[in-house]
């Protein structure tokens, strides 16, 4: 492998030495498999291609200054995988088969889990497909389940500093009861457009509004959006958000660190009167938002024009500190491999 400049990297593929699967057939998931092929073979009929069967996670690895690597809440990851199964037919993978597979593909990629210091970590991408052939609109009787690796460094090329996002009218990421709150590539699918014109103009992101009435704040395109005011952590509560990970964290830190928590429907008016705005997911743990444009109504919200407020740096530093082992684990988060 040629020398990988840790500090360097960019939230993207890198190839790596093995991948694991396991495979549901006749009603029953089998044994692991490891795989070095980079290639998945497929039926043409499978559902995962024509009906959109597919679901996938996104969890890391890292690797703290005392050598070991932890792992980071993956038994959330394996039930959102299981919510995300049921909410579109899938056979839905056991946790024993989801953390076995989770152990074997970092210690098989050992060399690729980012030293300490770096700012880089290992991500693992789980994936459950509908493998099995159907030509009429039905659930597979066959699916593959698979976790492959990549090192990777920040989701957004600024790292942990203060982003420029936009409000998003002409597009809607998930009607409300439909897949928004399970983690499906279609969701992502339908996010695609206006990521691309948000990029196209400039900005970091798209922050999606609800899509019945376009008054309520949605989700910050591929992350849950937070404002902070009064000393209170406020994030959006809707059937169409994904429920993260890292911001149920967040706010269990933030009540750890005396605020106060509030999850309701927020206001697109509201966003006037935040202190601190971000995004959060696993990719980017945190997204410091700098400034959030409403173009179609010339209206701009400006939170900072430098560093990050105070209190989303605390609550970064404190969740990275936690899942590199250098702040004490008091919630039981994090699992050695």
């Amino acid at each position: 492998m040629k020398d990988i400049n840790w500090g360097e990297l960019s939230f993207g593929y890198v190839k790596t030495d093995y991948n694991v699967r396991c495979y549901y057939r006749d009603g029953k998931w089998g044994e692991l498999e490891v795989s070095s092929d980079e290639n998945v073979n497929l039926h043409i009929a499978a559902t995962a291609l024509h009906y959109g069967q597919e679901s996938f996670e996104g969890l890391k690895a890292f690797k703290g200054k005392d050598g070991n690597v932890r792992l980071f809440r993956w038994e959330e990851n394996a039930k959102r995988m299981r919510n995300s199964a049921k909410g579109i037919r899938m056979a839905e993978v056991p946790d024993e088969i989801f953390i076995a597979a989770v152990k074997k593909v970092i210690k098989l990629n050992d060399r690729f889990v980012p030293p300490y210091g770096s700012g880089a970590s290992l991500y693992l991408r789980p994936l459950l497909i509908g493998s099995g052939p159907q030509v009429g609109v039905k659930p597979a009787e066959e699916y593959m389940f698979m976790i492959f690796v990549t090192p990777v460094g920040p989701y957004f090329k600024e790292g942990f500093k203060p982003v420029k996002i936009k409000i998003e009218r002409n597009y809607d990421r998930a009607a409300p009861l439909g897949t928004g709150n399970i983690k499906v590539g279609g969701n992502y699918a339908a996010s695609l457009n206006a990521l691309y014109d948000a990029h196209e103009e400039g900005y970091a992101s798209s922050l999606f509004l609800d899509a019945c009435e376009k008054k309520y704040i949605d989700e910050a395109g591929p992350a849950n959006f937070f404002g902070i005011k009064n000393n209170t952590y406020i994030t959006p509560k809707s059937t169409s958000i994904l429920p993260s990970i890292t911001n149920m964290s967040l706010i269990e830190i933030a009540k750890d660190m005396g605020m106060n928590v509030e999850r309701r429907a927020i206001e697109v008016e509201e966003l006037s009167t935040f202190e601190e705005a971000g995004a959060c997911g696993t990719a980017a743990v945190i997204s410091p938002i700098g400034q959030i444009d409403d173009v179609a109504n010339d209206k701009s919200y400006v939170y900072t024009t430098g560093e990050a407020g105070k209190i989303s740096t605390e609550l970064y530093k404190r969740l990275q500190g936690i899942q590199m082992g250098d702040v004490e684990d008091k919630f039981g988060w994090v699992e050695l491999v």
